[in-house]
């Protein structure tokens, strides 16, 4: 399954990499994080690493494959 996950604010490189499995891009004041989510265990893995790190969650959704 792919998903996106909006965060808001611009992320730098430095923080994005601590996504390393996702790619990224900024757009409209949002950060958006994309790719290949193995499992529910991996996703609430990257949302708990959101919270973590402080960041605010705008939007998941699952992409199409």
């Amino acid at each position: 399954m792919r998903y996106e996950i909006r965060v808001e604010g611009h992320m730098s490189d430095t923080l994005a990499g601590l996504f390393p499995e996702l790619d990224h891009v900024v757009m409209s004041g949002q950060t958006v994080l994309f790719g290949p989510i193995v499992d529910d265990a991996h996703l609430y893995g990257l949302l708990a690493r959101c919270q973590s790190l402080g960041l605010r969650v705008v939007e998941m959704r699952q992409l199409p494959e």
